[in-house]
């Protein structure tokens, strides 16, 4: 049947009839045709093709195209996701374990989470340019701090589970090693014993679950440190002062799990001698979103601030005395420790610690009260209620859960009322667990006690509740969020406003390319974001019965498919809520195949010296030494030295882990040797997806000959960094490693303390299954609208931008790595290190100088100190990309001058970058070098410029002067 088309003026392009207008590639990727044509001309191709063809080897192209299938438009994809969302059926969610329902506030939802101000932000390493969201980190450190009662907190681990794992490792830390045993009380949450139990069993740590307030037998000179929930998983609210005092006696560390929320009426665990506190901030106004992404946090004594994983926010000063925020103690963190770091975290859930942040400023310490009081209140009016109806209350003291022993009346019966009244319920034995929330109702509660009658208690209906909590041991007496900031903007125009300052103080996406090597920071379309708001993705409790998340489950099928065929694998499992879990995910699964085989010595891991931080930090904590590979004179694995490696370990190797292209921005023409290298060892080989942007589409992990691979969800597929979190790490596998995922029908969230103790081969790195289930909808969208054309355009244009940059800067800066054919893949390396010794200017002051053109720095001194890695990605135009390069040809002109005499070694532009408003519009200047060149360096910059908010920082006096929560407004005076 031929092709339809309407009329065609003569001046017209023909329009397909048949298909959309609205296509996605054309809006995402950054050049149309006559760019294209007139950066392979600058490069010195004829074509596409022959670019791709003198980049990527020949002998690991595919074969056959991506079979995602065509390009969807924008509007066909969100009606497809709004069929899928509308399979899910939310029922009214009283189970609790970790999850609830909450309101967010309106103003929080439209600012942040659907604000690209807010989403499309980098990890606040140039703290300069990222002042906005340092403060609102803070903001949320002291709200930890404050509510557990201890001094110090991280801005953010993944979820509450991971958390435990982390507080855990953290114990062992501490002790140096010598103590290996760790003890989780069985009325934690399931979902946390499972996954500290994984942890505990990849690092070779004794984790035993058992009832540790009615007489678990506790070996204290072998224990480093005890977990508790508190309230536990059953509601009971238990005074663990004893056990604190105990423990300490013994040098045991007490940890608690602990709810932000019922914090706000009961005693803080730092009160009762807990050492660390973890937890999850989801109930501050973050939806349930079928497991996540909510931001966890850990809070522990100040003596313990090296120990601690995760980034902590800090404040320093500015060149001019101004205080100022910035990351502090990063030398603790697992970028540069490396094997030696006791975590892997590296992405946190930033964006949503601000939203719990932001939920806390708006209500203040009052509305927080409020909100918890009314919950307790809804519980202890259900409580009273079951008992007339019969029925026996498990505890006197609780907060919002509530553990009802059925009398007169069997549990299925009630569950079977509770499927028809559409209410999910939890269960204990012989009975049921009711977790109220914010989102509580009075039809609510009248419902839940009418699940509960018997033939002879009838429970007569309320029209209205006031039940005033008694008071009791365990009531809060100390005060929290005094410090103004939660305080002063209670209304929304006053809470609106804090958020565009803090905001105005960031730079992202909105304001110009991010060009960091290695972490892909590209369009988050509008399109693929929205889906994440809807209530049918974001209500799901994670885990509801499964009939009630079909819709779910069709589009988890449907993008693991599609990402298996992208890596060229058998297998997928979208658990991993990081790219570094991930990491931790995919070795787990080589170690079980070698322990399925009986080969259980083999545990030396492969890592090349130029890999990410992550690499052998998840090396570590899955179980593994590591043993480092050299890298040769242009940057490629030194086979020889792998293959000497491999020999030498030939018995004992596990594991090889590389990044392809690698992280010197080359496709490694050896890659394929190096792999069938390790497999003839008896080892496996693990590819780190950071660099799949450059694969999608021409080659794939699979067909290069690895096993596993991590896909960074938050850079090839589009899920926004949100300012450092979230992400989503899942792995795809060949079939053998397949075998090892667990079954999504055992998850977790079904089972009891008592099966998980049970069970033999813990394998779970998050809390929930599906990790970060309501982002996933994100890249769902960006692969349907691109199809399997856009996909692989995308990666050739890439790979297009990266090289048309590199020509233009060539003259300008060495490149220090090349493909044997002089090209680059989808990032290229600027060496700087011979400025220091011509001018006196080193790489900082380069990515300092780049803020006062409004740009954010390419990745600084990686994976080769004193260099620049650059990554333009597919998304932006040329024109963008002829901005950055004028950018950086005019600051090397600077560093020329200082060559040649013209600007003073100490005093000029680059030295006292970046240039605030403050500095170029005060009485008084000082420097040689006009105020003009200080602000204005570049033409553009006189329509439209980002002023950076604070002068270059003082690192050295953050770290020697630890403030990690907000300072009182006496400091800033």
């Amino acid at each position: 049947m031929p092709t339809l088309q309407a009329p065609t003026p003569a001046s017209s392009v023909p329009v397909d009839l048949t298909s959309p207008l609205d296509t996605f590639a054309r809006r995402h990727l950054g050049s149309d045709a006559a760019m294209i044509a007139q950066m392979l001309q600058v490069v010195g191709y004829e074509s596409m093709d022959a670019l791709i063809n003198a980049t990527v080897p020949s002998s690991i192209r595919l074969k056959q195209p991506l079979k995602v299938g065509r390009e969807q438009g924008e509007s066909e994809t969100l009606a497809q996701l709004k069929a899928l969302a509308d399979k899910n059926q939310i029922y009214k969610t009283f189970i609790g374990r970790g999850y609830y329902d909450t309101i967010v506030p309106p103003v929080i939802l439209r600012n942040i989470l659907e604000n690209p101000g807010w989403y499309t932000q980098y990890t606040p390493y140039q703290a300069e340019i990222s002042q906005g969201r340092l403060e609102a980190l803070l903001n949320f450190q002291t709200m930890v701090t404050d509510l557990t009662g201890l001094p110090l907190a991280n801005s953010s681990l993944l979820d509450e589970g991971t958390a435990a794992a982390e507080a855990m490792s953290m114990c062992v830390s501490v002790h140096d090693g010598a103590r290996k045993t760790f003890v989780v009380d069985r009325r934690c949450h399931a979902q946390t014993i499972e996954v500290v139990r994984t942890r505990a069993r990849s690092m070779g740590i004794d984790c035993q679950v058992v009832d540790v307030i009615r007489g678990g037998a506790l070996k204290a000179g072998e224990i480093a440190g005890v977990l508790v929930q508190y309230p536990a998983t059953d509601g009971a609210i238990v005074d663990y002062s004893d056990l604190a005092d105990a423990l300490h006696q013994a040098g045991v560390l007490l940890v608690v799990a602990v709810d932000l929320l019922a914090l706000t009426l009961i005693t803080p665990p730092g009160e009762f001698g807990a050492d660390i506190a973890v937890g999850s901030s989801q109930r501050f106004g973050v939806p349930m979103g079928f497991g996540g992404p909510h931001a966890a946090f850990m809070s522990t004594k100040t003596d313990y601030a090296r120990k601690m994983p995760g980034r902590l926010a800090g404040l320093s000063k500015d060149v001019a005395g101004n205080p100022a925020l910035r990351l502090t103690l990063q030398t603790r963190e697992q970028h540069i420790r490396r094997e030696r770091a006791t975590s892997n975290i590296c992405t946190a859930q930033v964006l949503l610690a601000i939203m719990a942040s932001m939920y806390a400023v708006y209500h203040g310490p009052e509305g927080l009260k409020q909100i918890a009081t009314r919950i307790h209140g809804l519980a202890c009016t259900f409580a009273e209620g079951a008992k007339s109806l019969g029925h026996r209350v498990s505890s006197d003291a609780y907060f919002d859960t509530v553990c009802v022993q059925l009398s007169g009346l069997d549990q299925q019966t009630v569950l079977d009322r509770a499927r028809q009244a559409h209410i999910n319920l939890g269960t204990c034995d012989n009975g049921i667990v009711v977790a109220f929330s914010e989102t509580t109702t009075l039809d609510d509660l009248n419902t839940l006690l009418w699940l509960l009658e018997t033939p002879d208690h009838v429970w007569r209906r309320l029209d209205h509740a006031a039940v005033v909590p008694h008071q009791s041991w365990n009531t809060r007496r100390t005060p929290f969020l005094t410090h103004p900031v939660f305080n002063s903007y209670h209304t929304e125009h006053e809470l609106l406003r804090y958020i565009k300052r803090l905001e105005s103080r960031d730079l992202s996406l909105c304001h110009s390319m991010i060009p960091l090597g290695s972490c892909t920071m590209k369009l988050n379309a509008t399109t693929q974001m929205i889906p994440v708001t809807w209530p049918s993705f974001g209500k799901l409790h994670p885990f509801a019965p499964k009939e009630q998340w079909k819709g779910y489950a069709e589009m988890f099928a449907t993008l693991e498919k599609w990402l298996a065929d992208i890596t060229g694998f058998a297998a997928t499992w979208l658990q991993p809520n990081a790219g570094s879990q991930g990491e931790y995910a995919g070795l787990l699964m080589i170690r079980a195949y070698h322990e399925s085989r009986k080969d259980t010595k083999r545990d030396i891991c492969l890592i090349p010296t130029s890999a990410h931080g992550t690499n052998p930090a998840s090396a570590v904590i899955a179980g593994f030494k590591v043993v480092t590979v050299a890298c040769d004179s242009e940057g490629n694995i030194d086979l020889s030295d792998l293959q000497t490696k491999a020999e030498a370990h030939k018995d004992q190797l596990a594991a090889l882990m590389i990044t392809y292209p690698s992280t010197h921005g080359v496709f490694e023409e050896t890659v394929r040797t190096a792999c069938d290298l390790i497999h003839a060892s008896g080892g496996l080989v693990y590819m780190d997806g950071a660099n799949m942007n450059a694969q999608v589409g021409l080659t794939s992990p699979g067909t290069i000959g690895a096993d596993v691979c991590h896909l960074n969800l938050h850079k090839t597929f589009c899920i926004p960094h949100g300012g450092g979190g979230p992400g989503m790490g899942p792995i795809c596998m060949t079939a053998e490693l397949g075998q090892f995922i667990p079954a999504a029908n055992q998850q977790v969230g079904f089972g009891s303390a008592d099966d998980l103790k049970n069970s033999q081969t813990p394998m779970n790195v998050s809390a929930a299954y599906y990790g970060s289930a309501s982002i996933l909808p994100i890249s769902y969208a960006y692969i349907a609208m691109m199809g399997s054309d856009g996909l692989k355009r995308a990666t050739e244009l890439a790979i297009l931008n990266a090289n048309y940059m590199a020509k233009r800067l060539e003259p300008h800066y060495p490149i220090l790595y090349r493909g044997k054919n002089g090209t680059c893949a989808h990032e290229f390396i600027l060496d700087c290190r011979a400025f220091e010794r011509t001018a006196g200017v080193k790489v900082e002051d380069i990515a300092k100088r780049l803020m006062d053109y409004g740009f954010h720095a390419p990745t600084m001194s990686w994976p080769v100190p004193g260099t620049l890695m650059v990554e333009p990605t597919e998304s932006e135009s040329k024109a963008e990309l002829d901005r950055l390069v004028d950018a950086l040809v005019l600051i090397r002109q600077e560093i020329g001058a200082i060559e040649a005499g013209q600007l003073d070694r100490t005093d000029n532009p680059l030295k006292n970058a970046p240039h605030t408003a403050a500095m170029a519009t005060s009485d008084e200047w000082s420097h040689a070098y006009p105020r003009s060149q200080a602000a204005y360096p570049a033409p553009w910059l006189r329509n439209w410029k980002f002023w950076p908010p604070v002068a270059r920082i003082d690192n050295v006096y953050g770290d020697r002067n630890l403030v990690c929560t907000c300072p009182p407004l006496s400091s800033y005076a």
